[in-house]
């Protein structure tokens, strides 16, 4: 295996690759350094099989989209990744390969709910942000949730081998790897804490928001990057009342008005959509101001995948004057979960 972190900067991306069957991933990447990864696969003559996301970012934009623009190759994201161009979603126990190569998938959800960390070659593991090196990633965005990280670093991560080697998502004190073991023992954050002492330490960090949080993490979510589209602040996006799919069902078929932000192809996809609902996907929302001004009376109920990116049409909607906007929580894969009817 052939295995090198490719940024030499805080933000973490990692080449895995089989040099001898000319296979490669990267992990993580970043948009910015697009020419690196380019330059790098050349040079080995490596094909890229696959990019990954080991969660939706907030501090940077991810370059899988262009990747797979400029070298052919899939999109593998998370099966709760609010993106829509995804060729593969991840859950919980799939493997990958990269020639000879093995990369385990584990759910890690906490830091986001897209969270995922692999595990390669079974012995290092790729963590994003659910854990870093004597530290842990903050659980304070939309989606966030602190007692689900420590039971993703305490029940799955920490029941690997201890010497499995630790390469985090980002690098804040110069520490570039370290061990489960080492970890396990020794990480302030987390060593020795009961979940509720952990959920404590993680509701009262404080930490201030990453720069340009609305222009990396919304953009992510979407893969819109519109000027016509001014993102909403992360406190309008808390503001947004989300309901229960069991409370949007006893909606259907009166005067709400059930709008589905997703892509066309999305809409007619394997997830379908409610009966009803109009599609406008968030993209062309500014420009179906018009049209929508006819309900701006009534209850509005925005739909997406998840409820990332119908969450963002919603505040847009609320900034500009419609009252009755609310959100499906979890979006149209909470609905499946629930067995409420689509159409299609």
């Amino acid at each position: 295996m052939f295995f090198q972190e490719l940024n030499n900067e805080q933000c973490k991306s990692y080449l895995v690759a089989d040099l001898k069957a000319g296979a490669a991933a990267i992990i993580d990447p970043v948009e910015r350094n697009i020419d690196r990864y380019l330059a790098v696969l050349a040079y080995h003559n490596l094909k890229l099989d696959f990019v990954a996301d080991t969660h939706t970012h907030a501090d940077h934009r991810s370059a899988c989209t262009a990747l797979r623009r400029l070298t052919g190759t899939k999109v593998f994201m998370h099966e709760r990744s609010p993106q829509p161009s995804v060729d593969g979603r991840l859950n919980d126990g799939d493997e990958l390969n990269v020639g000879s190569v093995s990369i385990k998938v584990f759910e890690t959800p906490g830091h986001t709910p897209d969270s995922l960390s692999f595990y390669i070659n079974k012995d290092r593991v790729l963590t994003g942000d659910v854990i870093l090196i004597q530290g842990t990633g903050r659980a304070d965005f939309a989606g966030g949730d602190a007692g689900a990280q420590y039971d993703s670093i305490t029940e799955k991560l920490f029941t690997l081998p201890d010497e499995t080697i630790v390469f985090p998502g980002h690098d804040y004190r110069g520490n570039t790897e370290s061990t489960i073991g080492t970890e396990k023992e020794t990480n302030p954050r987390i060593a020795g804490k009961t979940r509720e002492e952990y959920i404590e330490i993680m509701d009262n960090l404080n930490l201030p928001l990453p720069e340009r949080i609305q222009e990396v993490l919304q953009i992510n979510q979407s893969e819109v990057d519109d000027d016509r589209i001014k993102f909403p602040m992360v406190a309008e996006l808390n503001q947004v009342l989300q309901m229960e799919p069991e409370t949007v069902k006893e909606k259907l078929g009166s005067d709400s008005v059930i709008i589905d932000v997703r892509e066309k192809s999305e809409y007619h996809g394997e997830l379908g959509h409610l009966q009803g609902s109009r599609l406008i996907p968030l993209a062309e929302i500014p420009a179906s101001l018009d049209d929508l001004d006819a309900d701006r009376d009534k209850e509005i109920i925005l739909v997406c995948r998840s409820g990332a990116r119908s969450t963002t049409a919603a505040a847009i909607l609320k900034g500009l004057g419609f009252q009755k906007v609310k959100n499906l929580k979890g979006g149209m894969l909470d609905w499946h979960k629930k067995g409420f009817p689509v159409e299609k």
